[in-house]
């Protein structure tokens, strides 16, 4: 019988401080209506100037392990999403392994924008799969504080700093755990979202730059059309989710996908009012937040969706 990944346990983490609509309406020109209509946030939280990545990582990794019921030193394969990493080199990953004290297996960071955490629990489950590694620890951590314009309202109002964290372990039972995951890419749509800095290109971290209309359009597509696919090829059928868990970029991206899909609103969970966009660290800190509020429970059928820059997106099925 071959090896099915599972959720064991999960953790998030938010900086202390919080940036309201209010708070950046004495120094934007902006309201609080404004944001809220337009996406659905209230808040976010701003990392600490002398927090870095790996620290908030760290935090989220820890609750995740603690979660699990198992020890630090189980840990074998460490996998860190991130498009703001501590340094160019070595990875954050690595860097988090040595705080946590882990002498063994192997840690890499994954670079694929706000879909990095779906693309890093797709790697992670074929190395448990393949037999490579037992328990992996995948993390989704970001400070986009850092590469914000706080002049531009396009951009500044939308995102916040987070990290989420998930153990996924292997067993012998593939009535459980990942059923499927669906990877995409489009270079073609680079220039829709992206950072306009970079070691190669003019050696500065730059600032996050979007076509907004441009990004929403292809995210509701898209998003929909890999659940719809995904189903299909499984057998499965949209009224056998109990969940959805999206990206968390857009309250009105997340009805809209809704709708397309023919899915109930209550079955899309939401914590883009509390979080703002987290890129990476979204999914996880969702999924961590219903899990402490008792909202999932095992056995039920959850589906992880995100859109980032480059295009990349995907989905993936499990049964919690």
């Amino acid at each position: 019988m071959g090896f099915s990944s599972y959720i064991l346990g999960c953790g998030g983490y938010v900086p202390k401080k919080i940036l309201t609509n209010n708070d950046l309406s004495k120094k934007l020109n902006t309201t609080d209506e404004w944001i809220k209509t337009r996406t659905g946030i209230n808040q976010r939280h701003i990392a600490d100037k002398k927090q870095l990545n790996s620290d908030l990582g760290l935090e989220a990794a820890k609750k995740a392990i603690k979660n699990s019921k198992i020890k630090i030193s189980d840990i074998d394969l460490i996998i860190v999403a991130t498009s703001t990493p501590d340094h160019t080199f070595p990875s954050t990953a690595t860097r988090i392994q040595g705080k946590l004290g882990i002498k063994k297996g192997f840690a890499f960071d994954i670079q694929a924008a706000c879909s990095g955490f779906i693309y890093a629990m797709s790697v992670a489950d074929n190395f448990l799969s393949n037999n490579q590694a037992s328990n992996a620890l995948i993390i989704g951590s970001e400070i986009f504080s850092r590469i914000l314009d706080w002049n531009d309202r396009s951009t500044c109002v939308l995102f916040g700093d987070g990290a989420g964290a998930i153990v996924l372990s292997k067993k012998k039972n593939m009535n459980s755990g990942i059923i499927s995951t669906e990877l995409y890419s489009d270079g073609r749509f680079y220039d829709l979202l992206y950072v306009n800095g970079g070691v190669a290109s003019n050696q500065k971290a730059g600032h996050i730059k979007m076509k907004g209309k441009e990004v929403f359009k292809h995210a509701v597509k898209k998003m929909v059309s890999s659940i719809q696919f995904n189903l299909k090829k499984n057998k499965l059928k949209k009224e056998d989710i109990d969940w959805i868990i999206p990206h968390q970029a857009n309250k009105r991206i997340m009805d809209m996908s809704a709708i397309k899909l023919g899915v109930s609103k209550n079955k899309v969970l939401v914590t883009v009012d509390q979080y703002a966009n987290t890129s990476t660290a979204s999914i996880p800190l969702t999924l961590d937040y219903a899990l402490s509020n008792n909202i999932i429970k095992r056995g039920e059928i959850i589906v992880f969706e995100a859109i980032g820059g480059g295009l990349t997106w995907g989905c993936s099925i499990l049964k919690y």
